[in-house]
């Protein structure tokens, strides 16, 4: 029986073991201990960003974020549809504000055309503050979300949120590694342009402690509140007096070893998944209706962090046929996200430009795109999909 070639998996190793070994031996394994705030500093110092707040997840990190702007009820968010519920939960229904939801252009991210003729066309500018029309709602905030490792298009999208008055919340927890090499914002990195940015840490991501997550802000105080939040608001440790409702989103000492380990490993992460999505692209995009999606590396050096195979109609492959026929050779891929504007929760929320994101979710199969992912293992995949 052929090994199984997993979607995507954490690569730890030699160095892992021993900084996490340090943290277990010191006794400083939970949420106490020097190495989450040595990770802080280290990611901080790899995205450019004067602080950085280390979280359990990368959801709890957009849930401070939320709270560290200030969104709430009697708000709205323009969301993408296109992305994992959870890049739309914490912004929206965790503090009480409403999302609208936005299609994609073909980098898979918010289509910043919608937006903007959303904010021109169907909204009221008063003052400093931007209302929707239909609904009387105070339009708070945009959140971009980079999809799969892709850049969006930040320098429209920075615009827009400046002249319209929206707070710009970045979605990075697939874009670590992801920034502009040229253009206005070159050295910038996915995550930092924007008023509040967050990363994440997840099993599956280029780098992983498990689970956790990160955030930057370009407002120092917004970054301060939310490391106060995450450590449930003590005002006073030694007391346990506590000056608001706080919550326990900590980063543990043992993951922030790991998170170390794997920063120091993420150049070299990033140009595995080089080699690998080169690889596939090679081989199969163009051929028999079949895409391998492209990543804009014009302007961007993006992570590739996922693979997108687009299954053309000429093709004549179905999307979930393809995904059964590859699991049974033991090879696992996904389906991109199920849109979250057709979520149970969110039914009666406003949805615009929808075409290109209903299209892209009925025709994408994510390939195997580890960082351990060998050339050999790539090709067994190519090969499994060219025998469909």
């Amino acid at each position: 029986m052929a090994d199984f070639i997993p979607l995507s998996v954490p690569n730890f190793g030699p160095r892992e073991a021993e900084l996490a070994l340090e943290a277990i031996t010191s006794g400083w394994v939970s949420t106490s201990g020097a190495k989450v705030t040595e990770f802080e500093q280290a990611f901080a110092s790899y995205v450019g960003m004067p602080r950085a707040v280390a979280a359990n997840s990368g959801s709890s990190a957009l849930h401070l974020a939320a709270m560290a702007a200030g969104l709430g009820p009697g708000m709205e968010v323009l969301v993408p549809t296109l992305t994992f519920i959870a890049a739309v939960n914490p912004l929206t229904r965790y503090v009480g504000a409403e999302p609208v939801f936005f299609g994609c252009d073909d980098s898979l991210c918010i289509d910043p055309d919608a937006v903007e003729d959303f904010c021109a066309n169907r909204c009221t500018l008063r003052g400093d503050r931007l209302y929707n029309n239909k609904t009387g709602a105070h339009v708070a905030a945009l959140a971009v979300v980079h999809v799969f490792g892709a850049m969006a298009d930040m320098p429209r999208l920075l615009d827009i949120a400046r002249r319209y008055h929206l707070t710009l919340i970045e979605d990075a927890t697939e874009a670590l590694g992801t920034r502009y090499t040229a253009g206005p914002l070159a050295g910038r990195h996915a995550g930092t342009m924007g008023d509040i940015g967050c990363f994440s840490f997840n099993g599956n991501k280029i780098v992983t402690t498990g689970a956790g997550g990160m955030l930057v802000s370009n407002h120092a105080p917004w970054a301060e509140h939310a490391k106060h939040l995450s450590t449930q608001a003590k005002a006073d440790e030694l007391q346990f007096l506590h000056d608001e409702v706080g919550y326990n989103y900590r980063m543990t000492n043992v993951q922030a070893c790991l998170g170390l380990a794997q920063l120091e490993r993420l150049e070299a992460f990033v140009a595995v998944k080089a080699a690998r999505y080169e690889q596939y692209r090679a081989a199969l995009d163009g051929v028999r209706g079949l895409r391998i999606l492209p990543f804009d590396c014009t302007v961007t050096r993006p992570n590739r962090w996922f693979f997108s195979l687009y299954l053309g109609p000429e093709s004549g492959l179905e999307r979930d046929a393809v995904i059964a026929a590859l699991q049974a050779q033991h090879i696992q891929t996904r389906p991109v996200w199920a849109l979250v504007h057709e979520q149970a929760d969110y039914g009666g929320n406003e949805a615009y430009a929808l075409a290109r994101a209903e299209d892209y979710r009925a025709h994408i199969v994510n390939l195997p795109c580890s960082t351990g992912l060998t050339a050999a293992d790539c090709d067994r995949v190519i090969e499994a999909i060219l025998a469909l």
